[in-house]
């Protein structure tokens, strides 16, 4: 069952790219901020905690 839901999920994720390819990349961009900011973050924390 899951072999199944994947592969639906993945058809649906190119479909969505397929027929929306400018909100899917500015989705995609949106992640990509997001993921960079979280470790950005992360680096700011230990950063401060070393050299405090």
């Amino acid at each position: 069952m899951k072999k199944i839901l994947g592969w639906i999920l993945l058809f649906l994720l190119v479909f969505w790219i397929g027929t929306n390819p400018g909100p899917a990349a500015e989705t995609a961009r949106g992640i990509g901020a997001g993921v960079a900011a979280i470790f950005g973050n992360i680096g700011t924390f230990f950063t401060e905690l070393f050299s405090g």
